[in-house]
């Protein structure tokens, strides 16, 4: 683990590098041809604070990635946007086709409870998507995603103690367009994308956009129990986009979108990586009762056979949402906008986390305690059934500018309800391994949200530097109500909680080229109520204080850009998850465990080579300690500090992205190739060794993806233009862990590991 006096170090040789590029870059100034050089870096706006502005000019760590990026590399969902973003982990977690993790700056949430918190906001078209489950939904037409790293607390809010996450969707054109995109790859992977403008309407204003978007694949794991279209990883979506808007008279605009995804598939392939001796003699036994063979192995493999539950495979989930935006200019110098949404998540998901078929064993009756021959539950598997979400937000912005002062207020509400029922089914197998028993439970939970907040930010930017200083500060005051209940206990959680966050800033322009900022910003995570408890539990806010020094810079004629930052974020009352298991079933208590400091550093390049040749690298360093976390131990309840023991879950050390991208004329058409390379470092899944045994057996090792694609495009039909492409993912065929369980007293851990080497041609053409 990295030392202070290591950092330190490493934050002057970085510092020191950005002093010789600030001043090779007074040097490039001179001379400078205008903005908009058709030969320079293409200038990518972001609304990192709300309003439209160039990136390089925000002065926030902030990533964006195109739609067009998403478009050549096939990324449909937001969950592999991790390879190309510094400090970012998005881990798709098992028994479900929509759950997701995601942690930035080893800031994050990995519980998928309805009632759970998240640690980074995920925002679609500036409304808030509450859930990580059902986080993962079909990207039907982007106009980029914008991943804002380090606490968002004062414009953004709840929840994005971490950072966000913002999907923005491409609007209506003007003109009347019709746009058809066909694919095939590996694995019967097959889709359909149809985008529909109809340009403005009857020489008015209005203008609407309806995409169409269908996937469909077998798994990639051949379940030999199961057809392809049933095997793990195998997936049937269907996604709409619907947009319409348009002016009402010269100061007002609405528009009004919807998103509609329903997603059948089958959860990836759980594969048991360890086993106790206890449970590795009982299971082992199976093929002499005439059951399927025990297997637990570390390196993946790709054929075998998978229990159902119940004669079911699948899982089926269905997102809506609805966002009615409002835009009105008051005067010039004062714009308000109001964004009120709808959206609602239901899904029933089929777990089987067994990594075997149907095994057999001796089975003592769980009331009688009288032994039998039979088939096992286990080790786990489960159903959610329902798993329903809805949730109600309005927020109300009101932006001005007087003379040197820019501003923006505005009040936020929210407010969500949820439930889930997850019937579980396991085989505990006794001390000794000569006997188990298989037991049923049902987790049962739910409660209700509602949110208010209000929250003020000011740029001022004095004269007398030619406006080349700006001083920000913000300020934001939020109040959480929360009710629970679980069929666990008879009592209902009832609590309140809030929160003040704040922001301030200072960024200094020193070329038109070259900005320096230092930010102070906090945020925190919503305390609630432990969801798979077997005990009324409640815990309180995270928060956190991240101090971030940043210089974002272009050279040479915008042929080179390059952005640093380098933070420290203090951090807080921890909401850690505490994994249990036994004759109950699984359960998970949620504590303020302590505190921790982690620092670390990101730099972004992206560079014009030569004429048509273009690189782009991105690495991320973090590295998280804890100062504090205490564990009071189950058995003698004595509560000790761990800190030297504690891991931090599903946090990567480094990250690393690089790629290049050629492309030359040919004819009517151009030819570009693309590579794309990126690796992460290893993962823990939890915190503590000695309370999950098999912790070391579940982690990843560390992810590597290499992809590539080979496009025939803009060649001319009719009045449009087509495009054909070639393009590979997971090139090495390396094996990915997606995410591991260590089950604890049932005997056993396991994980799932994402796609194999894939490979696929695409089809576009646009009328």
């Amino acid at each position: 683990m990295i030392s202070k006096r290591v950092f330190v170090i490493l934050a002057e040789v970085i510092l020191g590098t950005g002093g010789m590029l600030l001043s090779a870059g007074f040097a490039a100034a001179q001379g400078v041809e205008p903005r908009d050089n058709e030969n320079g870096l293409v200038e990518v706006t972001v609304t990192a604070r709300r309003q439209e502005e160039s990136i390089q000019k925000a002065p926030v760590a902030v990533t964006a990635v195109t739609g067009a990026v998403l478009d050549q590399m096939n990324i449909r969902d937001v969950s592999r946007i991790s390879e190309l973003v510094p400090n970012l982990v998005i881990a798709h977690e098992p028994s479900s086709t929509t759950s997701t993790a995601i942690q930035i700056r080893g800031i994050g949430q990995t519980e998928p409870g309805v009632t759970s918190e998240q640690g980074v906001g995920l925002y679609l078209d500036g409304v808030y998507v509450a859930r990580t489950a059902g986080a993962v939904f079909d990207l039907v037409d982007l106009e980029r995603i914008e991943v804002l790293r380090g606490p968002q607390g004062t414009l953004f809010g709840r929840n994005t103690i971490g950072g966000a996450v913002q999907l923005i969707s491409k609007k209506p054109a003007d003109e009347f367009g019709l746009e058809e995109k066909l694919g095939y790859g590996r694995f019967n992977d097959w889709y359909t994308r149809t985008r529909l403008d109809t340009g403005l309407l009857f020489g008015s204003s209005v203008k609407a956009t309806i995409a169409f978007l269908h996937r469909e694949r077998d798994g990639f794991f051949d379940n030999t129990l199961a057809p392809g279209d049933r095997d793990p990883g195998a997936l049937d979506s269907n996604a709409v986009w619907f947009g319409l808007g348009g002016n009402v008279g010269d100061r007002v605009s609405v528009s009004y979108t919807l998103d509609w995804n329903r997603r059948n598939g089958v959860s990836d392939f759980f594969q048991l990586t360890a086993a106790s001796a206890d449970a590795a003699a009982y299971y082992g036994r199976s093929p002499s009762f005439g059951g399927a063979p025990f297997v637990v192995r570390r390196d993946r493999f790709d054929r075998g056979e998978q229990a159902s539950f119940d004669g079911r495979y699948g899982s089926r989930a269905e997102t809506v949402g609805h966002n009615l935006t409002i835009d009105a200019k008051i005067n010039d110098n004062l714009d308000f906008k109001a964004i009120s949404s709808y959206r609602s998540f239901e899904q029933d998901t089929i777990g089987v986390l067994t990594g075997n078929g149907v095994m057999r064993g001796v089975v003592l009756d769980p009331v009688t305690f009288t032994p039998g021959i039979g088939d096992l539950y286990g080790p786990y598997s489960q159903f959610h059934s329902p798993q329903r979400q809805f949730q109600y937000s309005e927020e109300l912005h009101l932006f001005g500018n007087a003379g040197a002062l820019n501003y923006i207020a505005g009040v936020f509400y929210f407010y969500e309800r949820g439930a889930e029922y997850n019937h579980q089914r396991f085989t505990f197998v006794l001390p000794g391994g000569q006997a188990g028993m298989n037991l049923a439970g049902l987790q049962a939970f739910g409660g209700e949200t509602t949110t208010a907040a209000g929250f003020g930010q000011v740029s001022y930017r004095p004269a007398r530097l030619d406006g080349r200083l700006e001083l920000t500060g913000g300020l934001r005051y939020s109040r959480d109500s929360k009710e629970f209940f679980s069929v666990a206990y008879p009592a209902r959680g009832d609590r309140d909680f809030s929160s003040t966050s704040w922001l301030a800033s200072a960024d200094y322009a020193f070329t038109d080229d070259v900005m320096g900022f230092a930010r102070v910003s906090t945020g925190y995570k919503a305390g609630g109520f432990s969801p798979r408890s077997d005990v009324l539990s409640s815990f309180k806010p995270e928060e956190a204080t991240a101090y971030e020094l940043g210089l974002k810079a272009e050279w040479f004629d915008r042929k080179l850009r390059t952005n640093l930052s380098l933070y420290q974020t203090d951090y807080k009352d921890l909401q850690v998850p505490v994994f249990r298991a036994g004759t109950q079933g699984l359960s998970l208590i949620v504590e303020n465990a302590g505190a921790a400091t982690i620092r670390g550093f990101e730099l972004e390049i992206e560079a014009i080579i030569a004429e048509g040749l273009k690189v782009d690298a991105a690495f991320g360093y973090t590295d998280p300690e804890y100062d504090e976390y205490m564990f009071r131990d189950p058995v003698t309840d004595v509560l000790r500090n761990v800190a030297h023991e504690a891991r931090f879950i599903n946090v990567a050390k480094d990250s690393l992205h690089a790629g290049a991208e050629y492309s030359f004329p040919v004819g009517a058409g151009e030819i570009s190739a693309r590579l794309d390379w990126s690796k992460s470092g290893q993962r823990y899944f939890n915190p503590l060794d000695f309370v999950s045994v098999f912790n070391e057996q579940v982690k990843d090792p560390g992810t590597e993806n290499l992809r590539a694609r080979l496009a025939l495009s803009r060649m001319p039909f009719g009045s449009g233009s087509w495009e054909i492409s070639l393009w590979g993912d997971n090139l090495t065929d390396h094996e990915n862990v997606g995410y591991g369980i260590d089950f604890g007293s049932l005997g056993f851990g396991g994980v799932n590991y994402s796609e194999p080497r894939r490979y696929g041609l695409d089809v576009r053409m646009d009328f």
